[in-house]
Protein backbone atom coordinates (compact mmCIF):
# COMPACT_ATOMS: atom_id res chain seq x y z
CA UNK A 1 0.00 0.00 0.00
CA UNK A 2 1.33 3.43 -0.94
CA UNK A 3 1.74 6.03 1.80
CA UNK A 4 -0.92 8.66 2.26
CA UNK A 5 0.81 11.83 1.12
CA UNK A 6 -0.29 15.42 1.50
CA UNK A 7 1.32 18.81 1.00
CA UNK A 8 2.94 20.11 4.15
CA UNK A 9 3.65 23.62 5.29
CA UNK A 10 5.87 25.87 3.18
CA UNK A 11 6.19 23.50 0.23
CA UNK A 12 6.92 20.48 2.37
CA UNK A 13 5.17 17.17 2.51
CA UNK A 14 3.63 14.91 5.08
CA UNK A 15 3.01 11.21 4.72
CA UNK A 16 1.38 8.52 6.82
CA UNK A 17 3.27 5.27 6.35
CA UNK A 18 2.57 1.68 7.28
CA UNK A 19 4.68 -0.22 9.79
CA UNK A 20 6.58 -2.29 7.24
CA UNK A 21 9.98 -2.16 5.60
CA UNK A 22 8.52 -0.96 2.28
CA UNK A 23 7.75 2.30 4.07
CA UNK A 24 11.48 2.75 4.70
CA UNK A 25 12.06 2.99 0.94
CA UNK A 26 9.07 5.30 0.50
CA UNK A 27 10.26 7.69 3.20
CA UNK A 28 13.78 7.78 1.80
CA UNK A 29 12.45 8.53 -1.70
CA UNK A 30 10.32 11.41 -0.41
CA UNK A 31 13.19 13.00 1.52
CA UNK A 32 15.75 12.49 -1.26
CA UNK A 33 13.43 14.16 -3.80
CA UNK A 34 13.03 17.20 -1.57
CA UNK A 35 16.76 17.38 -0.81
CA UNK A 36 17.65 17.28 -4.50
CA UNK A 37 15.07 19.97 -5.27
CA UNK A 38 16.64 22.18 -2.59
CA UNK A 39 20.08 21.78 -4.18
CA UNK A 40 21.84 19.56 -1.66
CA UNK A 41 25.13 18.08 -2.82
CA UNK A 42 25.05 14.37 -3.68
CA UNK A 43 27.09 13.46 -0.59
CA UNK A 44 24.59 15.20 1.68
CA UNK A 45 21.64 13.65 -0.17
CA UNK A 46 23.22 10.23 0.50
CA UNK A 47 23.68 11.06 4.20
CA UNK A 48 20.08 12.23 4.45
CA UNK A 49 18.91 8.99 2.84
CA UNK A 50 20.89 6.85 5.29
CA UNK A 51 19.70 8.86 8.30
CA UNK A 52 16.06 8.60 7.24
CA UNK A 53 16.42 4.86 6.59
CA UNK A 54 17.92 4.31 10.04
CA UNK A 55 15.16 6.28 11.77
CA UNK A 56 12.44 4.58 9.76
CA UNK A 57 13.79 1.10 10.49
CA UNK A 58 13.85 1.99 14.18
CA UNK A 59 10.24 3.25 13.94
CA UNK A 60 9.03 0.12 12.13
CA UNK A 61 11.01 -2.52 14.05
CA UNK A 62 11.55 -1.11 17.55
CA UNK A 63 8.76 1.46 17.78
CA UNK A 64 5.69 0.03 16.10
CA UNK A 65 7.05 -3.54 16.06
CA UNK A 66 5.57 -4.16 12.60
CA UNK A 67 2.06 -3.63 14.03
CA UNK A 68 -0.20 -3.08 11.02
CA UNK A 69 -2.58 -0.97 13.14
CA UNK A 70 0.16 1.55 13.97
CA UNK A 71 1.39 4.19 11.55
CA UNK A 72 4.51 6.26 11.09
CA UNK A 73 4.15 9.96 10.38
CA UNK A 74 6.75 11.65 8.19
CA UNK A 75 6.95 15.41 7.83
CA UNK A 76 9.44 17.05 5.46
CA UNK A 77 9.82 20.81 5.77
CA UNK A 78 12.17 22.59 3.39
CA UNK A 79 13.67 25.93 4.33
CA UNK A 80 15.85 28.40 2.49
CA UNK A 81 19.00 26.97 4.07
CA UNK A 82 17.94 23.56 5.42
CA UNK A 83 15.67 20.56 5.33
CA UNK A 84 13.87 19.38 8.46
CA UNK A 85 12.52 15.84 8.72
CA UNK A 86 10.29 14.65 11.55
CA UNK A 87 9.47 10.96 11.98
CA UNK A 88 6.94 9.90 14.60
CA UNK A 89 5.97 6.34 15.51
CA UNK A 90 3.21 5.02 17.77
CA UNK A 91 5.32 2.64 19.84
CA UNK A 92 6.09 2.56 23.55
CA UNK A 93 8.75 5.24 23.26
CA UNK A 94 12.23 5.24 24.75
CA UNK A 95 14.83 7.54 26.19
CA UNK A 96 18.08 8.11 24.31
CA UNK A 97 20.20 7.79 27.46
CA UNK A 98 18.87 4.22 27.88
CA UNK A 99 20.37 3.06 24.57
CA UNK A 100 23.62 1.13 25.15
CA UNK A 101 26.75 2.84 23.81
CA UNK A 102 27.55 1.01 20.54
CA UNK A 103 31.23 1.91 20.94
CA UNK A 104 31.56 0.32 24.38
CA UNK A 105 33.69 -2.82 24.34
CA UNK A 106 30.81 -5.06 25.42
CA UNK A 107 28.66 -3.83 22.53
CA UNK A 108 31.16 -3.77 19.66
CA UNK A 109 30.08 -7.15 18.25
CA UNK A 110 26.34 -6.54 18.58
CA UNK A 111 24.42 -6.50 15.30
CA UNK A 112 22.33 -3.47 16.23
CA UNK A 113 22.73 -0.19 18.02
CA UNK A 114 24.77 1.84 15.57
CA UNK A 115 21.91 3.52 13.70
CA UNK A 116 21.50 6.44 16.07
CA UNK A 117 25.27 6.97 16.05
CA UNK A 118 25.20 7.22 12.24
CA UNK A 119 22.25 9.60 12.29
CA UNK A 120 24.03 11.86 14.78
CA UNK A 121 27.15 11.86 12.60
CA UNK A 122 25.27 12.66 9.37
CA UNK A 123 22.83 15.32 10.59
CA UNK A 124 23.54 18.86 11.73
CA UNK A 125 20.80 18.63 14.35
CA UNK A 126 19.23 15.54 15.88
CA UNK A 127 16.52 15.51 18.54
CA UNK A 128 14.64 12.57 19.93
CA UNK A 129 11.79 12.68 22.38
CA UNK A 130 9.24 10.38 23.87
CA UNK A 131 5.72 11.58 23.19
CA UNK A 132 2.53 10.95 25.11
CA UNK A 133 0.47 8.87 25.26
CA UNK A 134 2.90 6.68 23.31
CA UNK A 135 5.51 6.98 20.65
CA UNK A 136 8.86 8.44 19.74
CA UNK A 137 9.53 11.46 17.59
CA UNK A 138 12.84 12.21 15.93
CA UNK A 139 13.72 15.50 14.30
CA UNK A 140 16.54 15.66 11.77
CA UNK A 141 17.94 18.90 10.36
CA UNK A 142 20.51 19.18 7.58
CA UNK A 143 21.81 22.58 6.46
CA UNK A 144 22.76 23.45 2.90
CA UNK A 145 26.49 23.97 2.66
CA UNK A 146 27.82 27.28 1.39
CA UNK A 147 28.19 27.18 -2.36
CA UNK A 148 24.95 25.29 -2.95
CA UNK A 149 22.21 27.11 -4.86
Amino acid sequence: MDPTREPGAKGGEQAVLNSNLESVDAAEAIVVAHAKALGFEEDDVHKLGIAVRECMVNAVVHGNRYNAKKKIHLLVTPGPDRITITITDQGNGFELHAVPDPLAEENILRHSGRGILLVQAFMDEFEIRKIEPSGTQVKLVKYLRHGNP
